[in-house]
């Protein structure tokens, strides 16, 4: 399978799995960082195979899955499954019947985790709701239409704080960086930003200030965030996509039990 096939499967992945979402063409999606820690020696040769048999391709943690003896393996960003020979791979989800949950989401979204805290966050813009007590980041690109879903969606979230990372596609919207620019060299970022999606204004400047767009391209870049809005919660957890209201909700929430449950682990 040519490794720019791989590539079309994966991304109609995202779309199926995690919603709307405005994807970087494969070509300019980053390598980005893979996990490092070493791998036993039957999941370091399934590794080799599989980066043998897609050139190119990035393949970070792999390990037994715990289903039908496959192995699972974080490829390009996503989950997949394979056999000990890389024979045959599996792209999709694996749910559980019982629970309707989705395993291979869970499984990489533990994998995926961030520093929440290591974040650059003065570089965002922030916003906060009710007590604030509850944090998301947010990838966005002001062009990006998924995003300007999410903002609504977010409109209905009470006691949160999200802090807004400006990051524009521009193989997608080749304007969304001089419009981000604007947004940030306005006085009152926080209320540039709410009017241009309210209405569509735009600031009176020349968006010709320092900012700090360059810096969060390379970060999203090391975190391989390849599509808007991609979301992160305060568990490090990253999720891409414009999540509806409810979802939002139980996603924060569990964000916010598993700090809880790591902050009682950690005091014993």
């Amino acid at each position: 399978m040519h490794p720019r096939f791989t590539q079309v499967l994966l991304n109609a992945a995202v779309l199926a799995v995690f919603g709307a979402v405005c994807v970087l063409p494969a070509a300019a999606q980053s390598a980005g960082k893979t996990a490092d820690a070493p791998l036993a020696a039957d999941a370091a040769s399934v590794k080799k195979l599989l980066e043998q048999k897609f050139p190119g391709a990035k393949v970070g943690y792999v390990g037994k899955s715990g289903y039908l003896g496959l192995y699972e393996a974080q490829f390009d960003g996503q989950m997949v499954y394979t056999d000990a020979k890389v024979a045959h791979v599996l792209v999709g989800s694996v749910y559980d019947t019982a629970t309707k949950q989705n395993l291979s989401e869970e499984r990489l979204r533990k994998l995926n985790r961030v520093s929440f805290d290591s974040l650059p966050l003065d570089l965002a813009i922030k916003k906060v709701k009710g007590n604030g007590q509850r944090r998301l980041v947010v990838f966005s690109d002001a062009d990006c239409p998924f995003c300007a879903r999410l903002e609504t969606e977010l409109k209905g979230i009470d006691d949160i704080t999200i802090y807004t990372f400006l990051y524009p596609i521009d193989q997608l919207h080749p304007d969304a960086a001089r419009k981000s620019k604007m947004i940030w060299c306005a006085p009152d970022r926080l209320k540039a930003w709410d009017e241009f999606f309210a209405a569509g204004k735009l600031p009176d400047n020349k968006g010709d200030c320092e900012t700090p767009l360059a810096t969060l391209q390379d970060l999203g870049q090391q975190m391989r965030v390849n599509a808007t809005p991609t979301l992160v919660f305060a568990d490090g957890s990253v999720i891409p996509g414009a999540l509806p209201k409810q979802r939002l909700e139980t996603e924060l929430d569990k964000a916010e039990a598993e700090l809880k449950k790591t902050a009682a682990a950690a005091k014993k």
